[in-house]
């Protein structure tokens, strides 16, 4: 079921923006393997990239109140891209947490979190690769909704063992919020998910 045709802007510009952030994941994890003095390198190109982000969302945004007849209801473009932004902007958040908090050393849980992040963003692009190529796009969603579980899994069992090691309350409060951040980023992923499964029911 080929959703959105070839010819229509709004398949590349969110396929542009499904790429900006695939860069932004890549760049978060890359910093985190490599520790807070290259993640602060790193944070900074991840900024440039949010607002190459902004700049695609306000174009679908415009390209939506300037045309009349969408390849699926307008409501589903906004939410879309909505949902899209949502996660680079916790990408970013994140990036920007770490460095001005100082995390050193980085815990392996953070990098395990990030790499599922990663994971997601490949997904996103398989989906909306799929949208032009009329293949399945369920099952990419479905494979962010499992990568979803398992951050799930991996973030509360992080957090457990935070507030059962971690004796300084100050560095206890900054680890704790990173983790909420790039649990709430892959969260943000399977809400694009969600979009896109709902799409794919309303359109089949």
């Amino acid at each position: 079921m080929k959703l959105l045709p070839r010819e229509e802007k709004f398949y590349g510009l969110f396929l542009k923006q499904v790429e900006i952030i695939s860069e932004a994941a890549r760049l978060l994890l890359d910093g985190l393997r490599a520790g807070n003095a290259r993640m602060a390198t790193l944070a900074t190109e991840i900024n440039v990239l949010e607002s190459k982000g902004d700049e695609v969302i306000h174009e679908i945004f415009t390209r939506l109140n300037q045309t009349f007849i969408t390849p699926i209801d307008p409501e589903d473009i906004h939410n879309i891209s909505s949902a899209l932004d949502n996660v680079l902007d916790g990408i970013e958040d994140t990036a920007h947490r770490l460095v001005a908090y100082h995390i050193k050393p980085i815990p392996p849980a953070m990098i395990t979190l990030a790499e599922i992040v990663a994971a997601c963003a490949k997904a996103l692009k398989a989906a909306f690769e799929a949208l032009e190529k009329g293949g399945s796009v369920m099952e990419h969603c479905i494979e962010i909704n499992r990568l979803e579980n398992e951050g799930d899994l991996i973030g509360r069992s992080a957090v457990v063992d935070l507030f059962d090691k971690e004796k300084d309350p100050i560095t206890l409060i900054k680890l704790k919020e990173v983790y909420d951040f790039i649990e709430a980023t892959i969260d943000c992923c399977e809400d694009v998910a969600d979009v896109l499964q709902n799409v794919v029911v309303k359109n089949s």
